[in-house]
């Protein structure tokens, strides 16, 4: 399918900023937003101006990031995505990767300020994100080389709060980042479920196009039991009087919703039917990743509440529900 000739928006008009807002996929911003809380949290660190500035920069990470890549795969995208702004001709990739490198480079001064050394961290995930659709394009490279980046985010905002390097080797602090790796994995690979035909089209050879849906879906499944285990023993081994309900509670809703979704991965036969199972797999690293952050910080638990409420209003405001 061919893009729609339309005229650019002006750059930095309201036209252009809700344009660039809806290829940011503010819901997804809640991803990338609990991925740096979580390192946050297992710093230990109380400074509330340093928490909330380290907390605007994750949060705002992912949207800028994932604006940047969709410049990279308009292909694809103007097939199965053909209602996105870029896709349609209304902001161009100039503008898109201009504002995208100033926004990522905001964040990387804000987690550089802190730890000059997330500079170098920071500059790394930048070229990750550049290079990912090469690597998407690989059936055995997609979803894991996305998981590093975000990886690589936790690890960014763990070093930004702590304010120095940590090489931190507890259990509870390398299965947090399994937790991270898997459970995104697991978020990436089930959205190529909806872009199957579409990337087939354009040359992608993801794992869905090379080996079809039921292969697929137990790779997935493997993705989803290596998170839930991994952050089911984390919750098992700081279980106490002050945090066992709140993140009993979170970890409980994220593995049943993750549940669901393998399930209904399980029951997909086109494209369109994809989008319910790929969107309750978000669902679930946001709630995994919260019983994560409150056993570690529990007096967060009615912040982290609110979150995720927010996090449901937001999805139920994009554009479109194929939109994930």
């Amino acid at each position: 399918m061919k893009t729609i000739a339309v005229s650019n928006y002006p750059l930095l008009s309201f036209e252009f900023i809700r344009a660039y807002l809806i290829t940011m996929r503010p819901y997804l911003l809640f991803v990338s937003g609990i991925t740096g809380m979580t390192g946050i949290a297992l710093s230990g660190n109380n400074d509330l101006i340093r928490i909330i500035l380290i907390f605007i920069a994750s949060f705002l990470s992912y949207g800028f990031g994932q604006a940047l890549t969709d410049c990279f795969q308009m292909d694809t995208d103007s097939i199965s995505s053909p209602y996105r702004p870029l896709t349609q001709g209304r902001i161009n990739k100039v503008q898109v990767m201009s504002i995208s490198a100033a926004g990522l480079i905001f964040c990387v001064s804000i987690f550089s300020y802190y730890n000059s050394y997330n500079l170098i961290l920071g500059i790394i995930s930048a070229c990750g994100l550049v290079t990912y659709t090469f690597f998407k394009r690989k059936w055995w490279g997609g979803p894991f080389y996305n998981s590093w980046i975000v990886a690589l985010l936790f690890l960014i905002s763990y070093y930004s709060a702590a304010g120095r390097m940590v090489f931190e080797y507890s259990l509870s602090f390398s299965l947090t980042i399994v937790t991270v790796f898997f459970g995104y994995a697991n978020f990436v690979l089930s959205g190529y479920f909806k872009d199957i035909s579409a990337d087939a089209a354009t040359g992608y050879i993801t794992l869905p196009v090379k080996f079809g849906r039921k292969v697929s879906v137990v790779v997935s499944d493997a993705f989803a039991l290596i998170a839930a285990v991994s952050c089911g023993i984390i919750i098992l081994s700081k279980l106490s009087p002050d945090n066992k309900m709140s993140g009993m509670f979170f970890y409980l809703f994220g593995i049943t919703l993750s549940l669901v979704s393998q399930i209904k991965l399980h029951n997909i036969k086109t494209d369109e039917g994809a989008h319910t199972a790929i969107s309750l797999t978000v669902h679930s690293y946001i709630l995994l990743l919260s019983s994560v952050t409150v056993m570690n910080k529990p007096t967060w638990n009615i912040f982290l509440a609110v979150y995720y409420l927010l996090f449901n209003i937001i999805m139920r405001l994009r554009p479109t529900k194929y939109q994930i």
